[in-house]
């Protein structure tokens, strides 16, 4: 857009469309770690949360009452 500037995701897209495969294979690599890195935050959130508690004893309580199928 003319006249305005562009916000600093703006300059990040445009910079990684302007990679070269290689560096964007190396980029993908990174950002794939990101992800997992924050990922692993969120459980460890959700873990002291007591959040996964109450999803684990939900789904123990519904194996315990037959509603759950074997894959």
């Amino acid at each position: 857009l003319i006249g305005r500037a562009m916000t600093e995701v703006e300059q990040i897209e445009d910079r990684v469309r302007k990679l070269s495969p290689s560096e964007f294979a190396e980029f993908r690599t990174w950002f794939r770690e990101q992800e997992w890195k924050e990922w692993d935050r969120q459980i460890e959130r959700d873990s002291k949360s007591g959040k996964l508690k109450a999803l684990a004893e939900k789904a123990l309580a519904d194996h315990a009452a037959g509603r759950t199928t074997p894959i």
